[in-house]
């Protein structure tokens, strides 16, 4: 029996095996209306392999998974239509329009959304007669999360949505997906932009190696790390050393350019500090910077593994690209 919060997704357990390859190893969590929910990794942490045993395009070999109650695995075609997804490739064909798929799609479903009101949401009634082949990336990405939305359903995945969209057109998708959450929709995301992540996900999963290392929201996530702020600061004036690494939260120093970098645990002390010291010697700030620690330093932490630098997310540990298409 799977027991999971109403109008939610419930896993627990999950584990799947390809060969004597254990993709994902006793997942668990949940993810409440009104949240959007990231799982985060690198290619071939398990991320893409949970989402396809949400959508039942992959049996788990072990665990379950429920909707609203209802146990996926037990019911299959009946949590399908409680589910939309926008995967990692998908594409349609050249000559069909936005209001064609959209109505074409929605006569699967006993209830769907009006393709005319989600064609006005998504920006897409302009181009709503427009052939596929004319949109533009940022339309079409925008044209598969109203496909995922048509058939209303209590839990929408995102696997890699923004993928390759400039930035203006990332923005806008960004805005979108704050929308699903604002109108209490239940949102996973994968994504392998970490500050993507920290912009949009009330909470993250950290997965590494088919496990869940951590789960809490970003800012949780980056004070549980223990990591330091970086204040970089130029000034008009020369300040003593010692004096700098007397002040709050400064646990190191180091020399950069025309300026200092301090390593600080409490970056407003820090910051506070300085202006004191800068007013006393009668100076000024050239320059003041915090960078502050980031979801990449907070993945080091925890696994002891730097976030890859440049990734293929069309090469994930599973075949999603291939049956992208199969799921709007």
């Amino acid at each position: 029996m799977v027991v999971t919060p109403s109008g939610g997704l419930c896993v627990r357990d999950l584990t799947k095996r390809y060969g004597a390859v254990t993709a994902v190893s006793g997942v668990g969590f949940d993810v409440r209306p009104g949240e959007v929910f990231g799982l985060l990794g690198p290619n071939g942490a398990g991320k893409t392999t949970i989402l396809e045993c949400i959508l039942g395009l992959r049996r788990p070999d072990g665990g379950s998974i429920a909707i609203d109650g209802l146990d996926v695995l037990a019911h299959p075609a009946s949590a399908r239509t409680r589910v939309g997804a926008q995967l990692q490739s998908a594409t349609l064909q050249d000559k069909i329009t936005p209001r064609e798929v959209l109505e074409l799609f929605g006569s699967f479903y006993p209830h769907p959304a009006s393709a005319n009101e989600l064609l006005t949401t998504f920006g897409l009634a302009a181009k709503a007669n427009a052939p596929f082949q004319s949109l533009s990336g940022g339309q079409r990405q925008r044209l598969f999360l109203a496909l995922a939305l048509v058939n209303r359903p209590t839990v929408t995945v995102l696997d890699e949505p923004t993928a390759g969209l400039d930035p203006e057109s990332r923005r806008d998708f960004h805005r979108l997906i704050t929308g699903l959450r604002d109108a209490e929709r239940c949102v996973m995301l994968s994504t392998h932009d970490l500050d993507e992540a920290e912009r949009l996900c009330d909470r993250v999963a950290i997965l590494a190696g088919g496990r869940i290392v951590l789960i809490a929201s970003p800012s949780e996530l980056v004070t549980r790390s223990g990591r330091s702020a970086k204040v970089y600061l130029e000034t008009s004036c020369t300040l003593d050393a010692a004096k700098l690494q007397a002040m709050a939260g400064v646990n190191a120093m180091e020399r950069r350019g025309p300026g200092w970098e301090l390593d600080t645990t409490d970056a407003a002390g820090t910051v506070a500090a300085l202006a004191r010291a800068v007013d006393e010697a009668n100076g000024r700030l050239v320059e003041l910077a915090i960078r502050r620690p980031t979801l990449k330093d907070v993945y080091l932490s925890l696994t002891g593994s730097a976030w890859p630098a440049a990734e293929n997310p069309k090469a994930d540990e599973s075949a999603a690209g291939r049956t992208a298409g199969s799921v709007p």
